[in-house]
């Protein structure tokens, strides 16, 4: 094999190794991981000072490794079946989820229903849950002013979720009858705790959200 495909083949193996790296879904993570891999063994199979046994031995250890959880979640997420409101939600909103994270997810949360008026959350009362309006609409309120309207697909309570602690920054008004989730946030700690790749797919979330909220409002919500 000439240097110049080894060197697209070197090359390429990194990439595919950095490429992984930007994946948000474990399964495409895996795939990349175990390409990277092989092309890997390739590249010092065939190089000119190789082949580099022990290298190769241990990208082939990666590679079978990524190899058998690629099979086991895709064993795993054809056993799942969402309801047609989980899979509208995993389709917008949850879409950088893997189906089996997801589904760990949705489980934990309650669907609620608040009428007309009622609060989502009271600025500086303790807030212990985390809310995601799946139909409805709500206003944000600080000081009896409108800061921003929420509607579906918005997170309240995400804030003080990431601070730990503290009380609500803003008042969550809805303004009809609404549908969301909730998550108790002591229990959503310790689902993402034990699910890393959910807790960055969460933050992540979180981070857009507040995002769109400030771009709206310019204020901190």
């Amino acid at each position: 094999m000439t240097l110049n495909y080894l060197h697209i083949i070197g090359n390429l193996s990194f990439g595919l190794t950095a490429l992984s790296f930007l994946m948000r879904d474990i399964l495409l993570l895996r795939i990349f991981a175990t390409l990277s891999c092989l092309l890997g063994v390739a590249y010092n199979y065939f190089i000119p000072v190789g082949p580099l046994w022990l290298v190769i031995f241990w990208l082939s250890i990666f590679a079978l490794i990524n190899l058998v959880r690629i099979f086991m979640l895709i064993f795993e997420n054809r056993g799942i079946k969402f309801s047609e409101e989980e899979q509208e939600l995993y389709d917008t909103v949850f879409k950088n989820f893997a189906p089996i994270e997801f589904m760990k997810l949705i489980r934990l949360a309650e669907w609620r229903v608040s009428s007309k008026d009622e609060y989502l959350a009271v600025k500086d009362e303790a807030l212990d849950s985390l809310k995601l309006i799946y139909n409805g609409d709500a206003v944000v309120e600080r000081d009896s002013r409108e800061i921003a309207r929420l509607y579906d697909g918005r997170f309240v309570g995400e804030l003080s979720y990431l601070k730990g602690k503290g009380n609500a920054t803003a008042s969550v008004r809805t303004l009809r009858t609404t549908r969301y989730l909730s998550w108790q946030k002591e229990d959503l700690r310790k689902l993402l705790k034990r699910n890393p790749t959910m807790d960055v797919a969460m933050n992540t979330l979180f981070q857009n959200d507040i995002i769109n909220k400030l771009a709206h409002t310019g204020d901190d919500v």
